[in-house]
């Protein structure tokens, strides 16, 4: 068996009694955070890509590509009050992200807190999305905008 197979299926059997569900044919890479995961949920066949960070309260769908370096962000923390300093402001409540079935997101996305990616939709590389994302919507940018649906080939 070739390394990554191996490497594959070790880490499968390991999140699939970690996360809270997990699909058949997951594929976690190398480095990827997920901190205790017991609150992430993961569709048949999705892949985590590699050095990405999921925080808590995502629910990711099946046949979910994910690029390298992926971040999605649940919490955040307090900053309202100028004459506290921020680290001693606390946490925002976690807001849940939500990614549909057949979702790409591309290379070093930034999934920001309570968003939620519709089914079939592609993110494209380096996109920071802080709106919810129709389905079948092809999105890239900082922030993240809708510039055309997948099978058509003029801008939405």
């Amino acid at each position: 068996m070739p390394s990554w197979k191996f490497g594959y299926a070790l880490r499968r059997f390991l999140v699939k009694r970690i996360f809270a569900s997990c699909g058949d044919g997951v594929i976690v890479k190398q480095r990827a955070y997920f901190g205790d995961g017991r609150t992430l949920r993961v569709g048949h066949r999705a892949q985590i890509g590699g050095n990405s960070r999921i925080d808590h309260d995502v629910t990711i769908g099946n046949d979910v590509l994910m690029g390298p370096d992926v971040v999605m962000i649940s919490g955040g923390h307090a900053f309202e009050t100028p004459d506290l300093p921020i680290n001693q402001q606390g946490s925002i409540e976690r807001r849940p992200i939500v990614i549909g079935n057949d979702v790409w997101i591309g290379t070093r996305v930034i999934v920001m807190p309570g968003v939620e990616i519709g089914d079939g939709a592609v993110i494209g590389a380096g996109s920071i999305v802080t709106k919810n994302i129709p389905p079948y919507s092809v999105a890239i940018g900082a922030p993240a905008k809708v510039i055309r649906r997948r099978g058509q080939r003029d801008p939405a």
